[in-house]
């Protein structure tokens, strides 16, 4: 089985599920990212989101191909170029941290380390760039597939809580540990995205 991480551009973008092609949950604040779908333009807005990104800082995300075919992805970014952080109760996300908006892998391809080498690639990725920690917000009480990460699955994987919150905790993995996970935190991250194997759903906070 041959896989590929590949880092995410322009060209790729069409290799993600058509309801992330036109998700600007993240790239957007919640009034500019109603008025995107209002508008019928969210997959423009998602465009010059990811131009902006790559051309001020480089790569942003990592496509997932197995045997040619794209079977999940993850996306991070400075939280400067998150608009949407600034609306979570615990932001903001620490200076010395990339921020993780959203990951997901299709269901038939869970449990094979897929998520596991993922994230491993994203953390070296930035520790090659000077970044010490990836901070999510997560969903205490998640109950379904959305934009916003479940925080029981970022706590199983490694994540610590940060500041805490009764609904959007902020957390923290600090990137040097994703190095040497062991076998039950690549369960747990299998878990993670599996949690998520849905298209996110766009949805005001």
């Amino acid at each position: 089985m041959g896989r590929r991480f590949v880092p995410l551009t322009l060209d790729n973008l069409p290799d993600l599920p058509k309801r992330c092609r036109s998700c600007v949950f993240w790239e957007l604040d919640p009034v500019s990212g109603e008025a995107a779908v209002k508008a019928g333009r969210p997959e423009l807005e998602k465009e010059a989101w990811i131009s902006a990104v790559l051309l001020e800082w480089g790569s942003c995300g990592r496509v997932v191909y197995v045997d040619e075919v794209p079977v999940g992805f993850v996306m991070y970014a400075p939280p400067a170029y998150v608009p949407r952080s600034t609306a979570f109760p615990t932001s903001p996300v620490s200076p010395d941290a990339v921020q993780l908006l959203t990951a997901w892998l299709t269901p038939g391809y869970q449990g094979q380390g897929l998520g596991r080498v993922m994230v491993q690639t994203v953390a070296k990725d930035l520790i090659q760039r000077g970044f010490k920690a990836i901070e999510a917000f997560g969903d205490a009480r998640w109950a379904e597939p959305a934009c916003v990460l479940p925080a029981d699955h970022l706590l199983a994987v490694g994540f610590k809580t940060v500041r805490p919150h009764p609904r959007f905790p902020r957390l923290r993995l600090e990137l040097r540990t994703t190095i040497s996970w062991k076998e039950d935190v690549e369960l747990a991250l299998d878990r993670l995205l599996g949690a998520v194997q849905k298209e996110p759903a766009l949805r005001p906070l």
